[in-house]
């Protein structure tokens, strides 16, 4: 028998949920406030909330001196083309894993999840070294590759969580009608997995899109993403935290618009299936 919720409980619940939304957003919300202040009023003590003189000088500033669409072009194809290219490797692999398995599945799940907790800095020497007999330094090819090789472990980590829930009887039933293994993969496991796929390749996208520490090391200026963007306002000189915060809001914003879309496709995709 389900226990009833009283008025009281579900209030209290709402304001604890929303209060912790709000610290979780809140970073964002301060950094977008500060892109639209002074240097001076960035860095006034006490700090001003919402009661300051509004402007509009620091995105001026950061688009005059920087093109922002060329670092944010980089950074789609870089992050997009990471997320297509590890779904082409890992839709394949996670299907073997969850549905062909063998002796060693585990150990090789085991052994990709590993390297996520190799320090990025042990393998930067070598993979700098690699870069530059190949031609790759500074191109979006080779930010491509790397981003796809750092997030290939998460990304059949899911898919193979996400086809095990898949019922094998189905597979062999369209093994016994003639299916093919590709036709079996394409036309019968893709389109039962489609909101494992669609959450693993979301998260893979922003994995990449914030990546920070291969796109600083491994470009200068042709395949320099946001990251590098928001990087640039940091100098020797010191950080101009208002300008700082205004290149952060240009380079998150799209990530912003992402999720917001995402979220009502989501709801949407929700309520259609429960009125269906």
């Amino acid at each position: 028998m389900a226990r009833s919720v009283t008025t009281r409980r579900k209030t209290i619940n709402t304001a604890v949920a929303w209060a912790i939304g709000f610290l979780i957003f809140f970073p964002i919300l301060w950094t977008i406030l500060t892109s639209f202040k002074t240097e001076a009023q960035a860095i006034n003590d006490p700090p001003l909330f919402l009661f300051f003189d509004w402007t509009l000088e620091n995105y001026a500033v950061v688009q005059e001196r920087s093109d922002y669409m060329r670092f944010l072009w980089n950074s789609v194809i870089i992050a997009g083309g990471s997320t297509v290219l590890g779904l082409m490797i890992a839709i394949p692999a996670a299907w073997s894993m969850a549905f062909v398995p063998s002796k060693r599945t585990k150990d090789i799940l085991m052994w990709m999840l590993s390297t996520k907790m190799l320090p990025a800095v042990g393998v930067l020497y070598p993979i700098y070294l690699l870069f530059i007999q190949l031609g790759l330094l500074d191109t979006r090819t080779g930010l491509t590759i790397v981003m796809m090789l750092i997030n290939l472990p998460i990304i059949v980590w899911m898919l193979y969580t996400y086809f095990k829930e898949i019922p094998g009887e189905i597979l062999e039933a369209a093994r016994m009608d003639g299916a093919s293994l590709k036709e079996e993969i394409l036309y019968i496991l893709t389109p039962m997995a489609i909101p494992g796929i669609a959450s693993t390749m979301l998260l893979n996208f922003i994995l990449a899109w914030n990546e920070a520490f291969w796109t600083l090391n491994l470009t200068a200026a042709k395949a320099a993403p946001l990251t590098a963007f928001i990087a640039s306002y940091s100098s020797p000189e010191g950080l101009f935290y208002a300008k700082l915060s205004a290149a952060s809001t240009m380079a998150i914003a799209p990530i912003l618009i992402l999720g917001w879309f995402s979220q009502k496709q989501l709801v949407r995709g929700l309520t259609f299936g429960a009125v269906k």
